[in-house]
């Protein structure tokens, strides 16, 4: 099954970084964990490989984008210490890459279709790994009006009635002027690159 066209395939930021060797890329990555477009560049260049696998491993497409992109947010996290060098026996990056996937499609326990949310173009991997990232760093508050409001597609009335519920003195108006600051937070918290090569520089405001 082909990759669906996603937004840093043809982006001249990840372009630029086509030349570079898998060593390269992945030092890149490491070196400078406030930029995206390395990460990204791996991804375009592995991506495909991945996304045939996963799509011959499940019985669903939905249940292949999500192992996909749970397989890409272990990698993610795996790859910040990574040293190709010291594995053994000596392996590539594709191998690594691939053996990672075959490890998520024996072990990850896919949920239902219908309880799936994910969706590969709305989302892409390395979006959703910078996404979390950013998530992980919000205050409490603005992290949990920001899930109610995207996730559970809550409105500010009842984000404001469940605070309120939960002791919290809030309206619809404040749950509204919340989810303002959330998405400036979570903007601010994305690395400039990801912005640009995913958001146009800007999330859409509540």
């Amino acid at each position: 099954m082909q990759l669906p066209p996603l937004p840093e395939i043809n982006h001249p930021k990840v372009q630029a970084l086509f030349q570079k060797s898998d060593q390269e890329l992945v030092t890149l990555f490491q070196r400078h964990p406030d930029a995206g477009q390395y990460f990204a560049a791996v991804f375009c260049r592995y991506g495909q490989v991945l996304y045939t696998l996963m799509s011959t491993a499940t019985r669903s497409p939905v249940q292949s984008d999500y192992l996909f992109v749970k397989t890409w947010e272990y990698i993610y996290h795996e790859m910040r210490s990574l040293d190709l060098r010291a594995v053994t026996p000596k392996i590539s990056l594709q191998s690594w890459l691939i053996n990672i996937a075959a490890m998520m499609i024996n072990r990850v326990d896919l949920p239902l279709v219908e309880d799936i949310q994910y969706s590969l173009t709305e989302t892409p991997p390395v979006l959703w790994c910078y996404l979390n990232q950013a998530l992980n760093q919000l205050a409490g508050n603005l992290r949990l009006v920001l899930l109610l409001s995207q996730t559970f597609k809550w409105s500010p009335a009842r984000i404001a009635a469940y605070l309120q519920a939960e002791g919290e003195n809030v309206s619809a108006n404040d749950t509204r002027q919340l989810l303002n600051e959330a998405y400036q937070a979570l903007d601010e918290a994305l690395p400039e690159d990801i912005r640009e090569i995913y958001l146009a520089k800007t999330l859409v405001t509540a």
